[in-house]
């Protein structure tokens, strides 16, 4: 039973981060253009982990960059299961113009491919989180994308 509310709050939670298209009462919605996505969200490795994880993710259309020099508006986030935020990661490395070790909180980067770190503690307390899952949501000029990670100890 427990397994069964578990899976029921996992769906509930992905469907909370997934975009939904509204449309007007009466009016027939436009099919959205195809564009390239803005970023993808790659899985976190080790996963599971314990105590830290690396997340690869990229901007843009890399490899290929057709606007090299556009900065790009960034945000990855990794939250519980209830919505709340947990924590937010830092870009490994450095790239782009901007430092190693910067919150990954409204960053601008150029198209390219990085890697962000978290050391698998909540902001709030300081502490390590408790085994679960998790979600991280990266949000690259407004679209998101969101995957899940799973803490063990």
């Amino acid at each position: 039973m427990k397994l069964g509310w578990a899976a029921f709050g996992i769906v509930l939670a992905l469907h909370a981060f997934s975009p939904r298209p509204v449309a007007a009462q009466g009016v027939t919605p436009v099919a959205p253009k195809r564009e390239q996505p803005s970023g993808t969200l790659g899985q976190n490795f080790p996963n599971p982990f314990n105590p830290e994880t690396r997340i690869p993710f990229v901007v843009g259309d890399a490899p290929t960059c057709s606007d090299p020099d556009k900065q790009h508006r960034v945000t990855l986030r990794i939250y519980n299961l209830l919505a709340q935020l947990v924590a937010v990661p830092v870009l490994q490395g450095g790239s782009g113009g901007v430092a190693g070790g910067a919150e990954i909180e409204n960053l601008g980067l150029t198209c390219a491919q990085y890697t962000a770190y978290w050391d698998g503690k909540d902001r709030r307390t300081g502490g390590e989180v408790a085994s679960g899952i998790y979600l991280y949501r990266l949000e690259v000029d407004g679209r998101a994308v969101v995957r899940k990670m799973i803490v063990t100890k």
